[in-house]
């Protein structure tokens, strides 16, 4: 089988994460891929790699949003987050088949993966559906002085009634709290091919850590949030069992940053 059919990660943008996902429409995915390296070049090289070859071959086939993501926090350091944004599973597909045959991301792959060290340890894909509640995120924002911090949370429910039950709270008291006290999610989604499913993924951009800081103890603190809470748990039981949390700092290069 010809070996570009397999090209995966930022070479292929994850898509082989792809496979089976349900078609909605023109409900938006994204592709969150995650790469675990080890210290010394792979970070470097990685950088090198995803700013000059994986970024121009994504723009020749998508207009997308896409964010670049070096690991402050996280299980495994160091590591990059790539998530990019497809407008639908049909967009992702599209683009998909057209950097296949794209011959300069081609060379750029086997270059960078023909180094004397490997170019990463190895690397995980999640495809995300977007909410009917996600705003939209735009391509790329105007240059900052400095990267923000992102922030990403998985949320795991115990069954998708559950994970119904934690959109639905999302969708109507919690979001305008979060807005209130300083968070400002750019990405909500369910995971829809991935690891520790049903879960609900949402990304947190902030001007930096202090200003993270100030607004989860703002959320934690805030008396609506703490009976709004409490009336989930009544009705619904811990419809969250366990939280997963990132952070990480946008690339110098990152379209958004």
């Amino acid at each position: 089988m010809d070996r570009r059919a397999f090209l995966g990660g930022i070479g292929g943008v994850g898509l082989l994460a792809a496979t089976g996902a349900p078609a909605q429409g023109t409900r938006r995915v994204f592709v969150l891929e995650n790469y675990y390296l080890k210290n010394g070049s792979q970070m470097s090289r990685l950088h090198e790699y995803v700013s000059k070859t994986a970024l121009p071959a994504l723009n020749r086939v998508s207009p997308g949003p896409r964010i670049i993501l070096e690991a402050l926090v996280a299980s495994h350091m160091p590591q990059v987050a790539v998530l990019t944004g497809f407008a639908s599973a049909e967009a992702l597909w599209s683009a998909r088949a057209r950097l296949v045959g794209d011959e300069a991301l081609r060379k750029g792959l086997e270059a960078w993966e023909r180094d004397a060290e490997q170019p990463y340890e190895h690397f995980s894909t999640s495809l995300l559906e977007a909410t009917d509640y996600c705003p939209e995120i735009p391509a790329a924002l105007e240059p900052r002085p400095a990267p923000r911090i992102f922030e990403i949370r998985t949320y795991h429910s115990p069954t998708w009634r559950q994970l119904r039950a934690l959109h639905e709270r999302f969708a109507g008291p919690e979001i305008k709290i979060f807005h209130r006290v300083g968070v400002h999610p750019i990405l909500y989604s369910s995971t829809a091919i991935g690891a520790q499913m049903p879960n609900l993924t949402y990304v947190i951009p902030f001007d930096d850590l202090a200003a993270r800081e100030k607004a989860w103890a703002a959320f934690g603190a805030d008396p609506e949030w703490k009976k709004v809470r409490a009336e989930s748990i009544e009705k619904h039981g811990q419809i969250s069992s366990t939280i997963q949390m990132s952070l990480y700092r946008a690339a110098a290069y990152s379209p958004i940053r």
